[in-house]
């Protein structure tokens, strides 16, 4: 049977720019478009020359491409020849060999948002099209609130895609720009769009996912007949988002029936990388990834329960729908109140540590996890609090230094502009091989401002700690989560740590106290000697 090639457009450098609280500089648009173009994607949409300067010098400074690269415009506005439309000028005079330009379908948006008439703009459309034909550009036409178009009135939102194919435009995009338009209404529009003349092999399908089903309307647009998906790297968007490539590309070449039918120019090789790509872009946006999405995310192939865990240990296929190294994910079985020996001792010997199923540390790990998570300590998310928790109980935790005490202040006063400033001050007292060693840290960083308690915390602990110093010295605090598990007067105060070495590991570790700062520090102390155990450091002497 002979594939149908599929097209896949990424608009991650433009809608993923229209995200809340994105805004990506030129240096990290020229890295997400290297990732891309290793990944795999036939077009890469770097922007809207013209519109703002982060994307002109984009432009300007973007390398060769395998991927197709294409500026993003408007059809010419009304009144104007296309030759004479500055914003189109600005968009052609960025030399990409494709463009792309979004124009209204939508009757309502035409006479309202426009304000000129259904004619005109099929006018601006065709004229827009032909003219960047012929300077010799790959055309594509997004029919911007096609499907609303469509419903509200058909023959028009037709005579507008039309005017774009004859033309010349290679792709026409049908847009679902509110996002509202459910799976089985995009497919059979589609089917209804190539039956009045438009044929599949040039019919785009660009979702939005206000409804949650932006990858499965785009999945329908195809076995409707689309041939060019249109998305973004986890789901970046305006609103709830666009099309998720990260969950789209795998489904295309790892789920039947689109895996029989069609082919992209993702291969295995780059799948393998798509976790990396994913968390790749958090980091630019320096955000935590979300763990429960679908195949790169970090709780994708995570199996608490007891039961699932077990059986997983005998075949993987019971509980996962395919092998997470496919797309550069892992398997975690993480430790919980649920756990029973065959998960223990899963995980343990995922740590290098084998243990004999008849050791009696093994029932005293269970009690004691069941023991803390009672408490509010929760082992599914801090696997490195849980690893010195074991560790501890087969014998095998170093002691490396000794904590003798710790104090921190927070002093609010007016500094010399007269402004209310707060500042943090920490002092933390360890005894290692003998010697006691008192350092102190202000939470005050190079611009002046104060980064809180447990900043200055962070900062005196690994400030001298003898001849552990030069293991913990690329360790960096990447993330802090507070949960408070208790209400009333007697709330407790759950601390998750996420902390980051030059070697690119990442670990979690965990603090309960009634105290937010005694928490914090419980969880900062298992961060550096979860460190010192993975380096091999040896315990103090």
């Amino acid at each position: 049977m002979t594939k149908e090639r599929l097209s896949l457009y990424d608009t991650t450098l433009r809608d993923g720019q229209q995200t809340q609280g994105v805004q990506f500089s030129t240096a990290e648009k020229l890295k997400i478009a290297a990732a891309l173009d290793s990944l795999g994607v036939d077009y890469i949409e770097g922007g809207w020359p013209g519109a703002n300067p982060t994307d002109s010098a984009f432009f300007e400074e973007v390398p060769k491409t395998g991927a197709t690269l294409t500026a993003f415009g408007m059809t010419k506005r009304a009144g104007r020849s296309a030759a004479n439309d500055e914003v189109l000028a600005a968009v052609l005079n960025a030399g990409t060999p494709a463009v792309c330009l979004v124009g209204k379908t939508h009757d309502f948006h035409v006479t309202t948002a426009l304000g000129i008439t259904l004619e005109e703009n099929i006018a601006n459309i065709a004229a827009s099209v032909s003219h960047l034909v012929g300077q010799g550009r790959k055309a594509l036409f997004d029919a911007e609130h096609f499907f609303d178009g469509y419903k509200a009135n058909a023959p028009y939102a037709l005579d507008c895609l039309r005017a774009a194919l004859e033309a010349g435009a290679r792709w026409i995009v049908l847009c679902d720009t509110n996002g509202g338009t459910l799976p089985q209404e995009i497919g059979q529009i589609v089917r209804d769009v190539i039956e009045n003349g438009v044929p599949g092999d040039r019919l785009g399908i660009h979702t939005h996912n206000d409804t949650e089903t932006a990858v499965a309307g785009s999945l329908a647009a195809v076995m409707a007949g689309a041939r060019q998906i249109q998305g973004t790297l986890n789901g970046l968007g305006e609103r709830c988002g666009n099309a998720n490539l990260t969950a789209l590309i795998p489904t295309l070449l790892l789920k039947a029936p689109y895996k029989d039918m069609f082919e992209i120019g993702v291969t295995d090789e780059a799948l393998a990388g798509l976790t990396r790509t994913s968390r790749m872009l958090d980091d630019i946006l320096n955000r935590v990834p979300q763990k429960q999405v679908a195949y790169v995310g970090a709780s994708a192939f995570a199996h608490k329960a007891g039961l699932h865990a077990s059986a997983i240990l005998k075949d993987p296929t019971t509980y996962e729908h395919i092998d997470p190294a496919l797309v550069g994910n892992r398997r975690v079985v993480p430790m919980s109140n649920q756990a029973g020996q065959s998960n223990l001792r899963k995980r343990l010997g995922e740590m290098g540590l084998e243990v004999d199923k008849s050791n009696p540390a093994l029932a005293r790990i269970l009690d004691r996890v069941k023991e803390q998570e009672s408490e509010g300590y929760s082992y599914d998310t801090a696997q490195a609090s849980f690893e010195l928790l074991a560790r501890d109980e087969l014998g095998l935790l170093p002691e490396f230094f000794e904590v003798k005490r710790y104090r921190v202040t927070v002093e609010r006063r007016k500094n010399k502009y007269n402004q209310m400033v707060s500042l943090s001050e920490a002092v933390v007292v360890v005894k290692v091989d003998g010697e006691k060693k008192l350092s102190v840290s202000e939470s005050m960083d190079e611009a002046g401002n104060d980064r809180g308690p447990v900043n200055a915390l962070s900062k005196a602990l690994a400030k001298d700690l003898g001849r552990y110093q030069e293991a913990i010295d690329d360790m960096r605090l990447v993330d802090f989560k507070v949960r408070i598990t208790q209400g009333g007067t007697e709330a407790v105060t759950r601390v998750i740590i996420d902390s980051e070495d030059r070697q690119g590991r990442r670990w979690a570790t965990v603090g309960v106290s009634a105290n937010i700062v005694d928490a914090s520090f419980e969880a900062l102390l298992d961060a550096v000697r979860w460190k010192l155990v993975r380096d091999g450091e040896t315990g103090a002497a």
